[in-house]
């Protein structure tokens, strides 16, 4: 309906200037012969508006067809529509849909060849991400076997670079995935608890360097995610604290002390109070289970907070922050929402960081 009162308003002037001629007859017939104007003026009104809804139907039928060749012509810019489409049109527009299609065709063959390339790059990266993970099986295998043969400072050494390489290389397939059609998630039951110390396990050496000490207070809670899903998402928090608990801030500058042995024990952070502790624990909130991870760090500023699940974004956290890529929380963020579970984080300036992860009560 509203296309046909838009072909009405198209047309209208045409529709005008047809009444204008037929009231310059009935003009020049009612000055020849009054009598015959009034005998003919009936019949002329009813002839003009039924010519003109002839006229008017079958060119908004025209118009219609026109409009469907158009619409599958820019959805599908081959030759084949382009000629359909050509049939319809009139000599002027010809010119400007064969060059509109040309144009079209063009670009679409560009966007084909950007497509292939970014098929290309991200099959690229996974393989590259599949092929790393060998030699870091390989150190892991020699650290776990050859642990004896190995010096304890090298030991360590080599097990710390071992878990940077693993959370990169992590990062890095995930990214692939969250950008890719395809996404392999395996949704099962499984214990929050049981992937929690496998992440914790893997950054051990990590905490150790930190000399941090590590609160878990957890029930024993099934939920029905991805494991690997979770686990990363579980890695990133982990890696966050352990990059800024236990920092101290004054004034704008934030001060991390140095190296002690794990728990502060007899440590510059004992004596200070600003021992490095990340808290995990289980809530109950409203139909879900929340998962908190909490930490002693500088925090974030309040008008970092909105913003610090966006890609790349870093904040003006202390010096810390500046050597921060801002994919960790990011990549995080995007792979709970895959999962359904929400990720949210609270903090005041100075007093430390939380972040809590919302699961759906299993039925």
């Amino acid at each position: 309906m509203k296309d046909n009162w838009k072909s009405l308003q198209r047309y209208a002037p045409w529709f005008f200037l047809l009444v204008g001629v037929d009231l310059l007859a009935a003009l020049f017939l009612w000055i020849a012969d009054i009598q015959a104007f009034y005998a003919v003026l009936t019949a002329l009104a009813l002839i003009s508006v039924l010519m003109f809804a002839a006229v008017f139907l079958v060119v908004v039928r025209h118009e219609r067809r026109k409009a469907r060749a158009f619409e599958r012509f820019i959805n599908s810019p081959d030759e084949f529509e382009e000629e359909a489409l050509l049939k319809l049109c009139s000599d002027a527009e010809k010119n400007e849909i064969r060059l509109l299609g040309q144009v079209l065709r063009e670009k679409q063959e560009d966007v084909n060849q950007l497509l292939t390339r970014v098929s290309d790059y991200e099959e690229y990266v996974e393989s590259w991400a599949h092929e790393t993970k060998m030699p870091i099986s390989l150190l892991t295998f020699l650290l776990d076997n050859r642990k004896d043969e190995i010096p304890e400072s090298v030991s360590f050494k080599l097990d710390y670079i071992r878990n940077r390489m693993q959370e990169y290389t992590n990062q890095m397939l995930f990214y692939a995935r969250l950008k890719g059609v395809r996404k392999d998630y395996l949704f099962e039951h499984l214990y929050v608890r049981d992937c929690l110390d496998d992440v914790l396990e893997d950054y051990r050496p990590l905490l150790e360097e930190k000399g941090m000490e590590v609160i878990v207070r957890l029930m024993d809670v099934t939920v029905c995610t991805d494991r690997r899903g979770l686990a990363f998402v579980l890695s990133q928090l982990v890696s966050n604290s352990i990059k800024y608990a236990g920092v101290e801030c004054t004034g704008q500058e934030c001060i991390e002390p140095k190296r002690i042995e794990p728990k502060c024990t007899g440590s510059e952070y004992a004596k200070s109070g600003r021992c490095p502790k990340l808290v995990v624990e289980m809530k109950e909130a409203e139909q879900r289970h929340v998962l908190s991870f909490k930490d002693n760090g500088i925090g974030v500023r309040s008008c970092d907070l909105p913003y610090i699940f966006e890609r790349g974004f870093t904040g003006d956290s202390g010096d810390g922050r500046k050597k921060a890529t801002g994919m960790g929380l990011y990549l995080a963020k995007g792979v709970a929402d895959d999962l359904n579970i929400s990720l949210s984080a609270k903090s005041e300036w100075g007093k430390g960081f939380e972040m809590e992860i919302g699961f759906p009560v299993v039925g």
